[in-house]
């Protein structure tokens, strides 16, 4: 509680009990005797009296501003200023860039076909084609236990395309991590050292059109037959690239006439 001369000074804790009184004498709270006291002491106190007559016209003054319920309510229309305008709509149009900038980021991922299993062979391309010394974890020379190792592991029988026509040779193969499954990483290299990857993984849809994904200097063309995933990745140019998938998809299994 304040007092009415003092609206924005808060009453000391021995003020506030002081004043209960009178609040309560106007509410019509006090006991008969009660109230007999106060209003003695209101008659000898101008100090009370006065707090008494503030209080009856703060009481009266909101039993006026809410005295009648039918009474339509005013609308009250804040018309911001000229600054404040401004300043709305700037940042209705920053909202808007944003929104905008956000969408184009979004929409090519919303539209983007390309299954994961392509992605991964592209990256694991970049990893492990570079490398000299552990290109690959079984050599060419162990092919037997490579196929059979690979077979096991994705659970389906691993083939081995012979790229030799393209003058690439066999240097290995490894096991991946794949999104549905177990993957299969075969590496391939020519005599100038140029490298190719063929990967592979089982996959939950076919996709017998040979697409393709660039990501730089790399580029993978990738197809899907028989629940099993292909891509092969290389930095080798994309017409010969793409000749070897094509040569390469017809003897995995895939079929020409959906090219």
């Amino acid at each position: 509680m304040t007092t009415p001369d003092r609206p924005d000074r808060p009453d000391p804790p021995e003020e506030r009990q002081d004043l209960q009184p009178l609040s309560a004498y106007l509410d019509s709270e006090l006991s008969d005797e009660q109230r007999d006291a106060v209003a003695e002491r209101i008659a000898r106190d101008p100090a009370s009296a006065a707090t008494v007559s503030a209080y009856r016209a703060q009481d009266n003054a909101l039993r006026a501003l809410f005295a009648s319920e039918a009474v339509e309510p005013q609308v009250v229309v804040m018309r911001p200023r000229r600054r404040e305008r401004f300043l709305m709509a700037a940042c209705w149009a920053f909202i808007g860039v944003a929104c905008g900038y956000l969408l184009h980021m979004l929409l090519p991922a919303l539209h983007d076909e390309r299954p994961p299993f392509a992605q991964r062979a592209d990256i694991a391309y970049a990893v492990y084609a570079p490398e000299q010394r552990h290109a690959v974890e079984v050599v060419a020379a162990q092919q037997d236990h490579l196929v059979n190792w690979l077979s096991k592991r994705l659970n389906r029988t691993l083939t081995i395309p012979s790229l030799a026509e393209y003058g690439f040779q066999l240097v290995g193969g490894r096991l991946l991590p794949g999104e549905e499954g177990p993957a299969a990483q075969l590496m391939y290299q020519n005599a100038a050292g140029e490298r190719i990857t063929l990967y592979t993984t089982t996959v939950s849809r076919n996709q017998s059109k040979i697409r393709m994904l660039r990501d730089g200097p790399r580029t993978t063309y990738y197809w899907a037959a028989n629940r099993a995933g292909y891509a092969l990745s290389g930095q080798i140019g994309e017409e010969k690239l793409q000749a070897i998938a094509y040569d390469t998809c017809k003897e995995l299994g895939g079929d020409p006439k959906s090219w």
